[in-house]
Formats: C-alpha cells, sequence, structure tokens
C-alpha cells in the first residue's frame, strides 16, 4: 500500500486555493531544508503535516482530552472539527461572530470574545458540549461533531476523519513516536534548572493539569509518567511547544528527538520506561 500523504497548512500569501482555502507549508528562515517548520505525525499508512502552530493547538486539544480521562474519540471529534472550523488556526474572525479553533459564536453562548479566542477555554467548552450529546462515545465522528457544532455543513467533518484519526492516536499517545516536529534549535543564555522545572510546569498546567517536574542529571528535566501513553501524549505535546518551552531534545523509552533533526524519534539515544526527560 502506497503512503498517503496530506499538508494542512494555511499559508499568506503564497498556496494554491481550493474550495476557498489556501495549502501550503510554513517556513521559518532562509536555509534550503523544506522541512524547517514542520510538524508531522505518522500513523500507519498516512501521514499529516502541519505548520508548527497548527501542530501547537492539535496538542492542546488531544492534552486536554487526555487530563480529562476522555477517550481518543473525543480527541479524533475534536480535532476533526477544529480542522474543518479553522484548519486548526485560532482565527480572529469568521462566518458571522464566529471566533477561534471551533469557531464558536459568542451570540451562540459559547462565551465572551476573550473566552472563545483562549483555546484553553474554547477546548474545554468544546468537550463540555461533547459530553452533553447522548451517546457520544459510539457515535460516528462526524455526527457527534455536528450534534455539538450545529453547521451548516453537517457533512463537512468527515472530509478530515483520517487525518484527525491520525493525529488523535499520535498525541494521545496510543502510536509510539508517531510525532515529531523539525524546529531551529533555541538559543539564549542558559536557565537555572530549578528555574526551567518551575517554568515547564506552570506550562503544562492548562493542558495536562498538575505535572511534577524535577531535575535530572546534566541539568535536564525529569517527568514521571503513569503509563506508556500518557508519556508518549506529554512527550508529544513537549514536541509540538519546543521552541516556546526552550526545549532543544526530549527523550523517553529509549528514544530521543532533536529539535533540528528532521527524521523524528531515534531509537538508543535514553530516556527511561517511566520518566520523560527534556
Amino acid at each position: 500500500m502506497g503512503l498517503t500523504k496530506r499538508i494542512l497548512a494555511v499559508v499568506v500569501p503564497l498556496g494554491l486555493v481550493v474550495g476557498g482555502v489556501a495549502y501550503g507549508v510554513s517556513r521559518h528562515g532562509s536555509g534550503d531544508d523544506k522541512t524547517l517548520g514542520q510538524c508531522t505525525a505518522k500513523v500507519g499508512g498516512l501521514t499529516v503535516v502541519l505548520t508548527d502552530e497548527q501542530a501547537r493547538n492539535a496538542s492542546l486539544i488531544a492534552a486536554i482530552a487526555v487530563r480529562r480521562g476522555m477517550p481518543a474519540h473525543a480527541a479524533t471529534i475534536g480535532l476533526a472539527t477544529a480542522l474543518q472550523e479553522s484548519k486548526l488556526y485560532n482565527l480572529k474572525g469568521g462566518d458571522r461572530d464566529s471566533l477561534g479553533l471551533f469557531q464558536q459564536r459568542h451570540s451562540q453562548g459559547w462565551g465572551t470574545t476573550r473566552q472563545i479566542l483562549d483555546p484553553v477555554y474554547a477546548t474545554n467548552a468544546f468537550y463540555d458540549a461533547l459530553e452533553k450529546v447522548p451517546g457520544w462515545t459510539t457515535l460516528p465522528v462526524t455526527r457527534a461533531a455536528q450534534e455539538v457544532q450545529r453547521s451548516g455543513f453537517p457533512d463537512a467533518y468527515a472530509v478530515y476523519e483520517k487525518d484527525a484519526r491520525a493525529l488523535a492516536s499520535a498525541l494521545t499517545g496510543y502510536s509510539a513516536a508517531a510525532f515529531w516536529c523539525h524546529l531551529p534549535a533555541p538559543d539564549g543564555p542558559p536557565v537555572p534548572t530549578a528555574r526551567r522545572a518551575a517554568g515547564l510546569s506552570r506550562a503544562l498546567e492548562p493542558a495536562f493539569g498538575s505535572v511534577e517536574v524535577g531535575a535530572g542529571q546534566g541539568g535536564t528535566l525529569e517527568l514521571p509518567v503513569s503509563s506508556t501513553p500518557r508519556g508518549w501524549a506529554l512527550a508529544s505535546y513537549l514536541v509540538a511547544h519546543a521552541q516556546q518551552l526552550g526545549l532543544s531534545t526530549v527523550t523517553y523509552r529509549n528514544q530521543a528527538w532533536k529539535a533540528n533533526d528532521g527524521h523524528g524519534w531515534r531509537r538508543g539515544s535514553g530516556g527511561g520506561n517511566s520518566v520523560v526527560v527534556a
């Protein structure tokens, strides 16, 4: 079976316009490496390529589902909805008063403009509404999404179902080492380990809740995990947010990711079975 590859990114001003939506890939810097600035989820025969901004939003949607104890099906529904509504960008406008990742509307009771434009609030609001849908855990993705969104185009969510499933599987940790980004390595002066640990714990709380972060060897940070899927979910989130968190490497279960390596996770590079190291 051949590899299916989808690129889901909006680029302005350049790009191919199809059905009113421009597709392309973000770029960082002026080098020749065309994968710099890309994030990739590879599950089975499907590869989904995102910009780093899309990846940060996708990883947040998945992480909040994990924190809430919801099944991966919830993350799939959330990701399919956000792919259809905003292409995983936190849009400051849309049809009528629609805003944000899920194009939620103030006039329909989703919250204030400021709340809807907060991806954490918007994602939790989406899942709050999803949990009120009778039998949502067994509904098809597009039907569950439509029950929440009440879209004028109820079948549109099905277009992104396969991509959403791949992203959800990788970002909730059920597919190991299946998500990575190729990013510029962080620069700047080193930050004391204790300050890094406290900052990382605060940064992770909106997505995962309370996360223990301790000092490891050589100035690394260690994040204990209770299960392998949670470990990969946490590792994937760290990768997606590496630039904002000042991370150049993440290791877990004897595999390592490096920011400036565009080939994904590599085996035999450290990281225990019960702790993610950053």
